[in-house]
């Protein structure tokens, strides 16, 4: 069953959070196959190398899985960890998610010493490279300055609390995973500062013909995470975006009631739409379409009216 002589080839970014959440990964692999061995293979990506350039100038889409993507392309690599949210909403042909892990929490937070976001005195500057974050820090602060944030996370973090920055937004998956919550200001409303599709959630990308590695990642797929991730990635193939577009996506599962709350804002982020429905989860692909196509039309009219 285990492939290449019982030897797991796993790929992973070489950044702090990357590693720990390929560790993770590996240490639940050992949970159900103790015999299993994981060799972890660190392949450097575009947005690893520059850390200074802003997304939007390196091309935005994929630029944190694209050589992993080679990589296992090639069959150097049996299957990459990524975060959900760093995907494109297609994959190359011939890759699939071959499992997604439980989500973890899905939020923004506000990493500060001077405060909650609505505290933050009129001209603070908050750093994020996220134009979807640009949109909803627009529209909920529009006093304040917004200055690009790239770098790792203990980088984005310390330039919040030491400078020169006030504040940053960053994703709360992260911060808990590096074990670091303490630095939170403030956890963002889902309601009000919609996560990007897929956040807090991690994804095993593997060939769609391997299916001895497949077999394996059977053991980690949570269905539940999986439904929704997959109803936010349809919400984003839906509206056209890819992973630097400001587009907000999450769904969850409580009883037989699914909600997906979705936000769409236009590319020079003068326009917003934020929706929030209920339906059964079996619904939730279906619904996710309706929601991108009711929101498409939405901005068009509010375009065209001003």
């Amino acid at each position: 069953m285990f492939p290449n002589n019982g030897t797991l080839r796993v790929g992973t970014r070489g950044s702090a959070l990357a590693l720990r959440q390929t560790e993770r990964v590996v240490e639940l692999l050992n949970q159900h196959f103790p015999d299993l061995i994981c060799d972890v293979q660190v392949v450097s990506t575009a947005g690893d190398r520059d850390k200074q350039t802003s997304l939007q100038i390196l091309g935005g889409q994929g630029i944190f899985a694209k050589e992993l993507q080679l990589a296992l392309t090639t069959g150097e690599i049996d299957m990459a960890v990524h975060s959900v949210k760093d995907l494109t909403s297609i994959l190359p042909p011939g890759l699939k998610l071959g499992a997604i892990l439980e989500r973890e929490d899905p939020r923004d937070v506000i990493i500060s010493n001077r405060g909650r976001l609505e505290e933050l005195p009129a001209g603070s500057t908050i750093g994020t490279s996220s134009r979807r974050r640009i949109a909803l820090i627009k529209r909920l602060r529009p006093d304040l300055e917004i200055a690009d944030l790239r770098g790792n996370i203990d980088t984005r973090i310390r330039k919040a609390t030491e400078g020169p920055l006030d504040a940053a937004v960053i994703a709360a998956a992260g911060v808990d995973r590096m074990g670091w919550t303490d630095s939170v200001t403030q956890h963002l409303s889902i309601q009000e500062f919609v996560p990007a599709p897929g956040q807090g959630a991690l994804g095993i990308e593997v060939r769609d013909d391997n299916h001895r590695v497949l077999e394996l990642l059977e053991q980690l797929n949570e269905p539940q995470t999986a439904m929704c991730v997959e109803a936010e990635r349809a919400f984003l193939r839906a509206v056209g975006g890819g992973c630097t577009s400001p587009i907000g996506a999450h769904a969850r599962i409580e009883g037989d009631v699914a909600t997906l709350t979705g936000m769409l804002a236009t590319e020079n982020l003068e326009h917003m739409c934020i929706d929030t429905i209920n339906c059964k989860p079996f619904e939730l692909a279906d619904r996710a379409h309706l929601m991108a196509a009711g929101m498409l039309e939405e901005l068009s009219m509010e375009v065209r009216h001003r």
